[in-house]
């Protein structure tokens, strides 16, 4: 498979242009990955965009491609959205990562009852860390769509969620296993995810978001981390409403 790379100047590309990569994306092609003049790429500007082009030049300060194809994909419907509670170390991020190669549409951090990590003033660096994230595994899952990651919620703004999309709590003590679910038509609303921090999600929280309307769900009978509930949780969506 050819090597995948990210530019926004692949919005406007048509086949016979020239994209040139310059700062980080140039360093990385030529540097990290090597890529070598003549060599087959695929370029994408992470909304939908899909290009493939062959390399005409490779310095460590640009790299040029000429297009040969373009393709536009459209953005996946339902959107799978993952609530993925702050979590102490690196779980979140590892959370996030996972997320986004197996498929996630878009991101939310919650600032749960119960995260031992809390971002209040210095949020905009947890976001900014999260994009590049999320930017990064997209761009090694060959994606042509970047996942979003929205502004960090409070428990309220989940209870306005269950309002206008179809929310699923992962929570191990349900009595409802997520694939007897996963399947079932959201008449084209979100899929929201939710999963707590390390310590579970708060009595408090739980009983709001199902008087709001979200289902609490179990992935099975045992109990997986934060950072890899999600993981496994998009993966039986996936399976169910025919992405894999």
């Amino acid at each position: 498979m050819a090597l995948h790379f990210v530019a926004d100047e692949a919005a406007s590309a048509r086949p016979g242009d020239v994209v040139t990569l310059t700062g980080a994306e140039a360093h990385h092609a030529s540097a990290v990955r090597r890529v070598r003049v003549d060599e087959a790429v695929t370029l994408g500007d992470g909304r939908g965009v899909w290009l493939s082009g062959v390399v005409t030049d490779a310095t460590p300060k640009h790299v040029d491609v000429r297009i040969t194809e373009r393709d536009e994909r459209p953005a996946p419907s339902p959107r799978f959205v993952l609530v993925q509670a702050l979590a102490k170390g690196d779980r979140d991020e590892l959370a996030v990562q996972a997320a986004t190669e197996l498929g996630v549409d878009a991101i939310v951090p919650w600032q749960a009852a119960r995260s031992v990590s809390r971002w209040d003033a210095k949020a905009e660096k947890g976001l900014a860390r999260w994009r590049t994230i999320v930017r990064e595994a997209a761009k090694q899952a060959h994606r042509p769509w970047i996942p979003e990651v929205e502004g960090v919620a409070r428990t309220s703004d989940l209870v306005t969620l269950a309002g206008s999309a179809l929310v699923l709590v992962l929570e191990p003590s349900a009595s409802t296993r997520l694939t007897e679910v996963a399947a079932e038509a959201s008449d084209g609303r979100d899929v929201v995810l939710i999963v707590g921090p390390e310590g579970g999600i708060a009595p408090e929280e739980l009983s709001a978001l199902q008087d709001a309307g979200a289902r609490l769900v179990r992935l099975g009978d045992t109990v997986l981390r934060t950072s890899t509930a999600g993981a496994a949780a998009l993966s039986v969506l996936s399976a169910a409403h025919g992405r894999w």
